[in-house]
């Protein structure tokens, strides 16, 4: 902050004192006689610069920018006519002698009176519009930060309410798992307590970041496959492959879990033979995840999830990746495929 401020007043004094040493350096080295330059241009130039800082820093924040339009046009018109006013008088006392010898030796006719006044208050002018455009430009590029600051904290408040909506979801329809297996087989029921301790763990523990390598997003995925495996008969099949390799990529967490969840929900059967097949591949900065199971449709009357899962996913793919995500369902000949591609930045 202070050396943007450093920069700005550097920047500052720069275009001053340029204009300043105009008169020099549009002279090609003819000879300048000071008194006519401090006449006709560093007088003027004074005045200019104190139009522009009075409305840099007081008017335009105090009047213009507070709608009170009257008020900044009289300001400025009384600050102009008293410029005018005090330019003629300092000409008149300081410099008559100089500005005489120039019109005694010039060929050229003094401009009528108020054309030199209206030229006078046109240079005036000028400042005021500029530091109009500062202090605008200014305004907006704090309020655009301001407005992408407010959006940051929305996405960040979103992601972390849907973060906290997918882990209760998450744990209830494991323990709806482990609940089946009770009864039917105790030591596989106690298996899948501690392997979801450990899922657990992880879920709290670890995902409260925006990335997290691949790798230890596939390494979770499997062990959740590992714990629904659990609960399946020998009539289902279940298959997965994932990178083998550390791919390098960061990704934002749990994005595939529900893909996952939903397959174990609504494609798997008591009675029927069924069977998914879950694959990921990644290759540079592209992640593909697909999973293709059979298709029961849930019955009415069943209660366990809520259904939010595969919405939330969406929700938090427009959220983390806008127009960089394909996320596409297809129902074919009783077979259920979901595929998500994403593009990693």
């Amino acid at each position: 902050m202070y050396k943007n401020k450093t920069i700005t007043a550097l920047l500052h004094l720069l275009v001053w004192l340029t204009l300043f040493s105009l008169p020099y350096l549009l002279s090609y080295g003819q000879e300048q006689e000071l008194d006519r330059v401090k006449a006709h241009f560093w007088i003027p130039l004074v005045f200019s610069v104190i139009i522009f800082y009075f409305n840099y820093f007081v008017l335009v924040d105090r009047f213009l920018f507070l709608k009170k339009m009257l008020h900044f046009i009289v300001i400025n018109a009384a600050l102009i006519a008293f410029f005018l006013f005090l330019k003629e008088y300092i000409e008149d006392n300081f410099f008559q002698q100089i500005l005489k010898k120039r019109f005694e030796n010039s060929y050229r006719v003094a401009p009528p009176f108020k054309i030199a006044v209206y030229i006078q208050v046109l240079s005036y002018l000028a400042p005021l519009l500029f530091s109009i455009a500062l202090k605008t430009t200014k305004r907006w590029n704090k309020t655009e930060a301001e407005r992408k600051e407010a959006m940051h904290v929305k996405l960040k408040s979103e992601l972390q309410h849907l973060h906290y909506q997918l882990q209760p979801h998450f744990f209830f329809n494991s323990l709806n798992n482990i609940y089946s297996l009770v009864d039917i087989s105790p030591d596989q029921a106690k298996s899948s307590i501690h392997s979801l301790s450990k899922l657990m763990r992880y879920m709290l523990y670890e995902t409260n970041v925006e990335s997290i390598p691949l790798t230890k997003e596939i390494d979770f995925l499997k062990k959740y496959i590992d714990l629904m495996k659990l609960r399946v008969s020998d009539k289902t099949s279940v298959s997965y492959s994932f990178p083998f390799k550390e791919t390098g990529i960061q990704i934002a967490p749990l994005l595939f879990i529900s893909l996952i969840e939903n397959a174990f929900k609504h494609g798997v059967s008591a009675t029927k033979t069924s069977n998914i097949d879950i694959n990921m591949t990644s290759d540079d900065n592209i992640v593909l995840f697909s999973v293709e199971n059979n298709n029961f449709p849930k019955k009415t009357d069943d209660k366990s999830g809520s259904g939010i899962g595969l919405q939330n996913l969406e929700k938090r793919l427009e959220l983390l990746y806008p127009d960089k995500f394909s996320f596409k369902t297809i129902v074919k000949d009783d077979r259920f495929l979901v595929t998500l591609k994403i593009e990693i930045n």
